[in-house]
């Protein structure tokens, strides 16, 4: 039986990705990459609010102290939403035009890291993954990459998982939650287009990790191990994210883009750039903070 899906909200995103539950205010929050906003609805009233910024917005995370911390193009940003102010806490290869921040989260350390991509095309492996500690510093972690993607920590925190999306590997790292480091990496999925490459991704309690096949329209479900668990389309072909969300963390979300570029794809899923619900059985994990 196909998994019904049905569209969270009648509104339409250039680029909505990062998806992010907010447990306790009961708000989904999202961002539109090329829109430069980060949006919030309501999860009972379905409202909608946003914040706009001048450039894109790549991904955000959420604060202890309860601001955003915010991948705004090449700079890390922190902005109270209620009053709107923001505080710089660095930039992040501002002297190079040819990336921009993209996929990021709050990691179980605490740190919000964040990765560049190489924002022409075709793409050259010139992106990095960063570390921005609770601190505020920030460090390089991780380079080569074409396009950063894919961030999620196994449920215990022993493992922290990565995509370029370019290449589709999927590599799984040991991660230190004291210290936030990395080690033992091991290539844990290859994807092509067959399934979709991947981008934005989620963990659900069991440690499954759910990958958006961005090049295939689907939204797939792998064990730890790497086998495929399930593979459920979607009502339109570039799916961006999951992310769990709900009181519950029963439901998931999907995020979706225009595929602007391509006349014949727009006129045919004229649904393409909206936000996508449903309940596959499974549940997430809670959201870490920054901070």
């Amino acid at each position: 039986m196909a998994q019904p899906i049905t569209s969270l909200t009648p509104a339409r995103f250039d680029l909505a990705e990062g998806a992010v539950w907010d447990d306790q205010t009961d708000t989904l929050l999202f961002c539109d990459i090329l829109g430069h906003a980060i949006w919030a609805m309501d999860w009972e009233t379905r409202e909608l609010q946003s914040w706009n910024f001048d450039k894109t917005v790549g991904s955000f995370g959420l604060c202890a102290d309860g601001r955003f911390i915010v991948a705004h193009h090449d700079e890390i940003l922190l902005v109270d939403p209620d009053t709107q102010e923001r505080e710089l806490l660095g930039q992040v290869e501002a002297d190079d035009p040819r990336t921009r921040l993209n996929d990021g989260k709050v990691g179980p350390d605490g740190a919000f890291w964040v990765g560049t991509m190489d924002d022409r095309s075709p793409r050259q492996p010139i992106g990095s993954l960063y570390r921005v500690a609770p601190d505020g510093s920030i460090s390089k972690v991780l380079s080569g990459l074409h396009v950063s993607n894919g961030l999620a920590w196994s449920p215990d925190a022993r493992f922290m998982y990565h995509s370029d999306s370019s290449t589709g590997v999927v590599t799984r790292y040991a991660f230190d939650k004291s210290t936030g480091a990395l080690s033992s990496p091991e290539v844990y999925l290859e994807l092509d287009n067959t399934l979709g490459r991947p981008d934005g991704a989620t963990i659900d309690a069991e440690g499954n990790y759910w990958s958006a096949g961005v090049s295939a329209g689907n939204v797939n479900c792998f064990s730890p191990d790497g086998d495929l668990i399930k593979s459920i389309g979607m009502p339109v072909p570039r799916p961006t994210m999951p992310c769990f969300a709900g009181p519950g963390l029963d439901h998931l979300v999907v995020t979706s883009l225009k595929p602007l570029s391509d006349t014949d794809l727009m006129t045919a899923y004229p649904e393409s750039g909206s936000l996508f619900v449903m309940t596959p059985g499974d549940k997430g994990i809670p959201t870490f903070h920054f901070g």
